[in-house]
C-alpha cells in the first residue's frame, strides 16, 4: 500500500553538505506553521525558536558546535529552546501569583519535571520542522553539540533561566543527489521494541542489533585498529571517551544547575 507519508521518513537521512539555493519565504514560513502543529503538553507550548540569520552568529555556532563549518553555510539555522520563562513571565505579569497567595497558595519555581517537559515540547516541535522541511526536498541535520560551551551559547542568544537550549536543526537543500543515497542502517525493530517490560541487552542481543551497521562500516573501512575493531570500539574511543562528550556533560550539568538553582 502506497503512503507518502511513510516513504518520506524511511527515505529521510541526515544532510551535512548544502548548495547555495535560498529556501523561499513561503516556503519557510510553511515548515514554522507545521513546526507549530506538533504536539505539545497541555497546548501550552512550552518552547520557542530562534532563527539564526545573522552570518557572524552562525559563523560563531560552527565553533562553539565541535568546529563544524556546515552550520555556518546552511540556509536554515534554527535554535530550539525549551522555554517555561514565558508563562513565568505571564503568571507573574497577569497577576496569578498574586492572586494565588489570596487564596492560599504559594508560588513555585519551575523544576526539573517542567525542564524535562519542555525539553519533550522543544525536540517534538523540531522533528515536525525536519519531516516538514524533508517534504519540500530541504535535507537537515540536528546538532547535538549545541550541548556543549553553555556559558557561551546562554550569553550568545541572551537566555533567561527558565528557557534552554534543547537542540540546533541546520536546514538547506542538498548539494547532490548522491548525499541521498544509501539512508544509514537502523537495528531490527524486534531488538528495539519491547512488551510490556524493559529487556535487558545481552551481548548476543547486542550483536543482533547492531551487526548491521557493524557490517556497513566495516565494508567502508571505517572501524578501528586497522578495521579490525568492532562497532563497540568505534563508538567508545570515537565518542564515549571523547573531549567533546566530557565538555557536554560539564556544560549539560551547568544547565540543570542553573535551572535548579535556588538562586535568584
Amino acid at each position: 500500500m502506497e503512503n507518502p507519508t511513510i516513504e518520506l521518513l524511511m527515505k529521510r537521512r541526515s544532510i551535512r553538505s548544502f548548495s547555495e539555493k535560498p529556501i523561499d519565504a513561503e516556503t519557510k514560513h510553511l515548515i514554522q506553521k507545521a513546526t507549530l502543529r506538533a504536539p505539545t503538553a497541555g497546548n501550552q507550548v512550552f518552547y520557542s525558536v530562534i532563527d539564526v540569520i545573522d552570518q557572524e552568529i552562525k559563523d560563531k555556532l560552527a565553533l562553539l558546535c565541535d568546529n563544524q563549518p556546515m552550520i555556518a553555510k546552511a540556509q536554515m539555522v534554527w535554535l530550539f529552546v525549551a522555554d517555561v520563562q514565558k508563562w513565568e513571565n505571564l503568571y507573574h505579569e497577569a497577576g496569578s501569583v498574586t492572586l494565588g497567595e489570596t487564596k492560599g497558595i504559594k508560588q513555585r519555581d519551575p523544576g526539573a519535571g517542567d525542564l524535562f517537559l519542555a525539553m519533550d515540547d522543544a525536540l517534538i516541535a523540531a522533528q515536525n520542522a525536519v519531516i516538514a522541511a524533508e517534504s519540500f526536498g530541504i535535507g537537515s541535520c540536528y546538532i547535538g553539540d549545541i550541548l556543549e560551551n553553555h556559558e557561551e551559547i546562554v550569553s550568545l542568544f541572551s537566555l533567561p533561566r527558565y528557557a534552554t537550549v534543547a537542540t540546533l536543526v541546520i536546514f538547506g537543500y542538498p548539494k547532490s543527489r548522491a548525499d541521498l543515497a544509501h539512508p544509514s542502517i537502523r537495528p531490527p525493530v524486534d531488538s528495539v521494541f519491547m512488551e510490556n517490560t524493559y529487556t535487558d541487552y545481552t551481548l548476543e542481543k547486542l550483536h543482533y542489533t547492531y551487526g548491521k551497521q557493524e557490517e556497513r562500516l566495516r565494508e567502508k573501512m571505517g572501524l578501528p585498529f586497522n578495521n579490525t575493531g568492532s562497532i563497540s570500539d568505534y563508538y567508545y574511543f570515537r565518542k564515549h571517551t571523547s573531549e567533546f562528550m566530557k565538555e557536554m556533560n560539564r556544560s549539560s550539568a551547568l544547565l540543570y544547575e542553573r535551572w535548579m538553582s535556588k538562586e535568584k
